[in-house]
């Protein structure tokens, strides 16, 4: 498979860009966050990315979405990334989505979806760190099941609609199987979201279930199964974030360099120096080198490759290494005026940071490949 886009696929690039710099751009984010916005992203602008057809890239054509794949969705996220656009398209239209595919709650979830009326939010995460753990029980009561436990950085899980909750129905905390998926609204009484502002101003929640009670339709998939559609949404999240990661860096390198050919100092732009220019090349080919990584990843999730999950491990890992050394000689060769509030260099450092971490960091990835290697 060539890594490069096709026709059609440029062209979806091309209107993703010109959509999201107009309606998202950093400028959006700052607005949000200036005014302390509770949502953390806009109800509105999620409309619009409904009405352009973008929350139904990964939904089937049978059920009134685009039916394109990971490459496509790659392609918006990365303009997200790009502008630093607050929006659920990662979360909801593409990880959420991947979940429910084939399952008998994506009837009931999808036409929101379509519609931009509905957010979903992955309730997985139990500790200060991605694991692939799951502690957090689910007992069968009447005919449905009994929720206690807890989970942390859950972005927008305070406003969601849908919350996809990774639950244990039986076996121990570090046991692949005994994992049931379960869907539920976020109105369900006994459940409790408190938001927190993460470093890049986007709002993240600790979720507690106290005996939340859902009925046997909640269960996305299989009881005891729930791996299989917790992996889909794993992988789908973790190449999604990478290339929403790809577009922070590359948004990141753009302006650095523009700053070294505006900047001037002893009459000559700094961009001149050779140090630089040393510096800015190398940070051009990790950034490529992290490119040709996101987009194999696509390609092989859509074709449905063995190869896939070690895939998306290396485009993770290789775009988090790539995206923090972007922002940090971004901030680095801006000088003084880098560290300040009134340039944008330092928001793309903050929202690298966060998307580092979200699905598992460079050094997550790196472990778990070598333990599929058998390391």
């Amino acid at each position: 498979m060539p890594l490069f886009l096709n026709d059609e696929q440029t062209m979806l690039r091309d209107t993703a860009k010109d959509f999201v710099t107009e309606h998202a751009p950093v400028s959006h984010m700052r607005a949000l966050r200036d005014a302390k916005d509770a949502t953390g992203f806009s109800r509105d602008l999620w409309k619009q990315f409904a009405d352009m057809g973008f929350t139904g890239i990964l939904i089937g054509e049978d059920a009134g979405g685009l039916g394109l794949g990971h490459v496509e969705a790659g392609v918006v996220l990365e303009e997200i990334g790009r502008n630093l656009s607050p929006s659920p398209f990662l979360t909801t239209a593409v990880a959420a989505v991947e979940a429910l595919k084939g399952t008998a709650q994506a009837d009931r979830w999808f036409p929101g979806i379509l519609a931009g009326e509905t957010v979903a939010a992955l309730a997985i995460d139990e500790g200060a760190k991605h694991r692939s753990s799951v502690g957090m029980k689910a007992e069968r009561s009447g005919n449905g099941f009994r929720l206690t436990g807890a989970k942390q950085f859950v972005t927008h899980g305070h406003v969601a609609d849908l919350l996809i909750v990774a639950a244990r129905t039986a076996g121990s905390p570090d046991d692949d199987a005994g994992v049931t998926l379960f869907a539920v609204p976020r109105d369900a009484a006994g459940l409790t979201a408190t938001p927190e502002r993460l470093a890049d101003a986007s709002l993240a929640a600790r979720i507690a279930f106290d005996g939340v009670e859902v009925d046997a339709d909640a269960v996305i998939g299989e009881v005891d199964a729930g791996r299989d559609p917790l992996s889909r949404l794993l992988r789908a999240g973790r190449t999604g974030a990478a290339a929403e990661m790809l577009g922070v860096g590359g948004g990141a390198m753009d302006m650095t360099v523009g700053y070294l050919k505006d900047r001037k100092q002893f009459g000559v732009a700094i961009g001149s120096f050779q140090a630089l220019q040393h510096r800015a090349a190398h940070l051009y080919s990790e950034m490529e080198v992290a490119r040709a990584a996101v987009l194999k990843a696509q390609q092989l999730l859509d074709a449905g490759d063995e190869k896939a999950d070690q895939a998306v491990s290396v485009a993770k890992a290789m775009t988090g290494l790539a995206t923090t050394l972007a922002v940090q000689e971004g901030v680095q060769m801006h000088g003084g005026i880098g560290m300040t509030d009134e340039y944008d260099i330092g928001f793309y450092m903050k929202s690298g940071r966060v998307l580092a971490e979200m699905f598992g960091d460079a050094n997550f990835h790196a472990d778990l490949l070598a333990k599929t290697a058998g390391y």
